[in-house]
């Protein structure tokens, strides 16, 4: 994953040092080459959660990395905008394997009260590789910018798909599965059947796929809470995914190619530690909510700032952007709510669907979203009309959560009692089964 956040980060990187002039990209461009993405990333949502009911999760994501990896290295060979544009939307079909799908695995391994930390530590390090796309990029601009007659932004994409094949051959050698599937030789018999014990019990129509898994899906007040939550929680994200800092200080010439790609560094370095503190916090409490709100609340503050565009000088621009990077956390507030909640029933299709989208419904927002409310063309201005949006999205959101709060209480009354039901019997007959064994 961490790669693939890299890929994402690195155009942005590449625009603005060399990209932008070399393909002759001009206007919104730019933001058509990140929607182009997204595009492909919501074609290929739903069609990934159901594949992987049927080719095993240590043969399918692997396979995508493979793929991800050959098309991110041909983009070093783009010479235009129209071929990297589709070099763009067949990364994104490939690319929407991975976040949804990880989230899936997570929450078929772990307990509801072990999936934050996890959940946070998958965000953290897709956040870290774009962390790790601006180090990468300064360095490779300062050292490798012209060897073999290549620009630098051109060995970015393809040391960037180079070191995501490793990470391909090791998911095929170690991916786990499922627990009730895993064929992991790593654990013995004995850890498989407990991998499946600790979990809530499964729905045995939970991998059936066909017109009743849409029924259970389109049906399911769940689908309809957590779409309409992630499309939110997403948006609340888009001041630090927009690139916003990194496109204002191009506008400025006040700042060097390597200030333009490190000083943003500090928006991803913010969002790690707000994930990671959520997602362990998230764990300690068992509660979500709050942590959705405090979100809400950092941004408008940073929207404060930034309404006052004229009236501040570049330290608080860069503090309010900075800020901004906090909305990271919705991440691990959102998936790991939507994934406590839709495990209760444990059908793992209808969980899979909705989970692939969220991000869907994300994706479609964020493929217009930028283009109308952060073009590039407004980077010299603040995002206004971005950052308006952004107050109306943090008010919205925080409203939302107690939606949220209402599903969460509402299921563990009907669920929970069915999971001590279950709970019960499976404890009378393993009584049962001794007493019979003393006899």
């Amino acid at each position: 994953m961490g790669g693939m956040f890299i890929d994402r980060a690195a155009l942005a990187n590449a625009y603005v040092s060399g990209l932008k002039e070399d393909l002759n990209i001009v206007g919104n461009q730019y933001n058509i080459l990140v929607t182009c993405l997204s595009v492909g990333y919501i074609i290929g949502q739903v069609p990934h959660a159901i594949v992987i009911q049927v080719v095993a999760p240590r043969i399918w994501f692997p396979l995508m990395t493979v793929l991800w990896a050959g098309l991110t290295m041909c983009s070093a060979a783009t010479h235009n905008f129209s071929q990297l544009a589709a070099i763009r939307f067949f990364q994104g079909v490939i690319e929407a394997s991975t976040y949804s799908g990880t989230q899936y695995i997570i929450g078929s391994w772990y307990k509801p009260q072990e999936i934050g930390k996890r959940v946070g530590l998958f965000s953290a390090s897709g956040m870290a590789g774009t962390m790790f796309a601006g180090i990468m990029m300064t360095a490779i601009y300062q050292t490798m910018n012209g060897h073999l007659g290549l620009p630098g932004w051109r060995w970015v994409f393809i040391i960037d798909g180079i070191i995501t094949l490793p990470i391909a051959i090791f998911g095929f050698a170690f991916f786990p599965d499922l627990p009730e599937n895993t064929k992991a030789f790593y654990l013995n018999e004995e850890e498989r059947r407990l991998a499946l014990a600790r979990l809530p019990p499964k729905n045995p129509e939970g991998h059936k796929i066909g017109f009743s898994l849409v029924k259970r899906s389109l049906l399911s007040l769940n689908f309809w809470i957590f779409t309409m939550f992630w499309v939110i929680g997403g948006a609340l994200e888009a001041f630090s995914t927009q690139s916003c800092m990194l496109l204002w200080m191009k506008t400025t010439d006040r700042f060097t190619v390597p200030q333009n790609n490190n000083y943003p560094l500090g928006i991803t370095a913010i969002g790690i530690v707000a994930t990671l503190v959520t997602a362990v916090a998230i764990d300690a409490t068992g509660k979500n909510g709050p942590f959705g709100i405090l979100a809400c609340v950092l941004q408008i503050i940073a929207c404060v700032v930034l309404l006052c565009w004229n009236l501040v000088g570049d330290g608080a621009k860069m503090g309010a952007y900075y800020l901004a990077g906090t909305a990271y956390l919705i991440q691990p507030v959102c998936f790991t709510w939507a994934t406590k909640i839709l495990s209760r029933d444990g059908d793992d299709a209808a969980r899979a669907v909705t989970l692939y989208a969220m991000n869907g419904a994300s994706s479609v927002l964020f493929s217009f979203w930028g283009i109308i409310l952060y073009p590039a063309t407004d980077a010299a201005t603040g995002f206004k009309k971005g950052t308006i949006a952004m107050v109306v999205i943090s008010a919205l959101l925080a409203g939302w959560v107690f939606i949220v709060l209402w599903q969460d209480k509402r299921t563990e009354r009907i669920y929970g009692a069915a999971v001590a039901v279950q709970d019960k019997e499976r404890e009378m007959g393993a009584q049962l089964e001794e007493r019979g064994q003393k006899e």
